[in-house]
């Protein structure tokens, strides 16, 4: 199975551009670097209730974070992963079915603090259909005006000027930052709402040559929230069943383009 990888303002809680959505399922990570509280969109529907399937069946806990780029992301949901030697390569295994692209631009994009899905490349995959389970929690960097418009330029080859980035998001990327170039061809389906900075801590973690944290930081258990729980978190503290990948290369690994693009 080839292995799936994606190719400042700043509080506890992510309140800039945040997503409007009135009862919205939440997920509830806790990491060995702490406590990361995720809102699932409604508009991302296929995602949302896949990501919820696999956190009831408890796939995602004890998961490496095994993927870790700085001013990035950091991915987490391979299921090998749980009871990997130090120092193994990760990223090859998965679950036998994907999730069908839903795509929300331009009010859904990769700002700063948003979970998206990873997938394998568009060599291998030309519906760019999401993983069943990895997931990446978006850093990024902010950008100037010169930037953004060779990203623009960027993104006009690789879909012939159907991802534009509007005002809005423009500004996001100025002042929040992000990662535009993944825009129109990953699915964002939820953000963080609390943890921006748990995941600041291990987005600097020092790595090994495949990006794998050299000290494991794990999601020690995930858990769906109800609007109950939901709120006490507050306080202090769909898919398409489709055959699995055949193995392949490190070199064709699931990554957006550009991925180690700083």
């Amino acid at each position: 199975m080839k292995t799936i990888l994606i190719s400042i303002l700043l509080t506890l809680t992510v309140t800039v551009n945040a997503q409007k959505c009135e009862n919205c399922k939440e997920v509830l990570l806790q990491t060995t670097a702490g406590d990361i509280r995720l809102k699932l969109y409604n508009e991302t529907p296929l995602h949302r209730d896949n990501f919820l399937k696999l956190v009831n069946l408890h796939v995602y806990d004890s998961l490496l974070f095994h993927r870790v780029i700085k001013d990035f992301m950091i991915q987490c949901g391979d299921p090998k992963s749980k009871n990997a030697e130090p120092g193994a390569f990760l990223g090859e295994g998965d679950l036998d079915w994907t999730v069908e692209q839903e795509l929300r631009l331009p009010q859904i994009f990769h700002r700063r603090g948003v979970l998206a899905a990873a997938r394998e490349p568009d060599s291998d995959n030309p519906y760019r259909e999401s993983s069943a389970c990895h997931f990446y929690l978006a850093w990024g960097k902010t950008f100037t005006d010169a930037e953004l418009d060779k990203m623009q330029q960027r993104l006009d080859t690789l879909y012939g000027y159907r991802v534009k980035l509007t005002p809005e998001m423009r500004e996001t990327y100025k002042t929040v930052g992000g990662i535009p170039h993944l825009d129109g061809g990953y699915t964002v389906f939820g953000e963080i709402v609390e943890g921006l900075d748990v995941v600041e801590k291990i987005q600097q973690t020092a790595t090994d040559k495949n990006d794998r944290p050299l000290e494991d930081v794990r999601i020690l258990k995930a858990i769906a929230l109800d609007s109950q729980s939901a709120d006490k978190a507050k306080k202090p503290s769909a898919a398409t069943k489709r055959p699995a990948a055949k193995a392949g290369s490190r070199s064709a690994q699931r990554k957006p383009s550009g991925s180690r693009t700083r």
